[in-house]
């Protein structure tokens, strides 16, 4: 028996609705894995759950699905979001596949002086992210902002909730999740914190003075070696989910 694929779908999900399927799923289900009309695929989304389908027809870059039965019910899937200066594309494409799989609920492009990249694909972003989900089973996809900078950032930010900030060698600082276990035992557990990594080179000595005068910016260690920006990313989020 063929194990069934696992796609996010955006129209909602219940008993014997018929969906049309988006083109690229279309290619992957025909020319990918060479499946037929008859066979199971499972398709999920945040609002409805994960559902067991039958490929009614397929052809080329179109077809369709019939909703058999609900297999997983819709559940919170909370976590914090992520903040990060885009880099390369290649990592900044590792930052997002690693980011979802790590339970990251949002990422956020911040735009810094050290930035190193003026080029910035949020679709092919959001693209990378749906694909990552499916992979590792959660229901979500993680939402992805269009980049925004710093200073307008740090200007529309809750102070209520706390944004992390990796900065290298800076006075005072705490592991991340020691740091988000205490705020949670004395605040709302449902509330996530932010975490924010600069990019390669960190942030100029301007904007460190500027996120030292926000009381809701916490700096964080994330180890004792100097990382990239990309293993930054990673070693945050794992941090603060586990």
């Amino acid at each position: 028996m063929q194990d069934e694929p696992r796609l996010h779908a955006e129209p909602r999900l219940s008993d014997d609705a018929v969906i049309a399927m988006a083109p690229r799923q279309a290619h992957y289900l025909g020319h990918v894995l060479r499946r037929q009309p008859g066979d199971r695929v499972r398709l999920f989304n945040a609002t409805d759950g994960e559902w067991l389908v039958r490929i009614d027809a397929l052809r080329k870059d179109r077809g369709s699905f019939v909703v058999e039965q609900q297999i997983r019910a819709p559940a919170p899937e909370p976590g914090p979001v992520l903040l990060f200066a885009p880099i390369k594309r290649d990592g900044t494409d590792l930052v997002v596949r690693m980011a979802t799989e790590l339970g990251a609920a949002s990422l956020q492009p911040v735009m810094t002086e050290r930035t190193n990249t003026a080029r910035v694909n949020t679709e092919r972003w959001v693209a990378i992210a749906t694909e990552a989900a499916e992979q590792c089973e959660r229901l979500s996809v993680p939402e992805i902002a269009e980049p925004v900078r710093l200073m307008d950032l740090l200007g529309t930010w809750d102070a209520e909730r706390p944004l992390l900030a990796a900065i290298e060698r800076a006075e005072q600082r705490g592991a991340a999740a020691d740091i988000v276990h205490a705020w949670r035992a004395r605040t709302d557990p449902g509330v996530q914190p932010g975490l924010l990594v600069g990019p390669e080179g960190g942030f100029s000595p301007g904007e460190l003075d500027l996120l030292r005068t926000r009381s809701f910016v916490v700096p964080v260690s994330l180890g004792r070696l100097v990382l990239r920006a990309e293993t930054a990313c990673l070693a945050g989020l794992a941090g603060l989910v586990r």
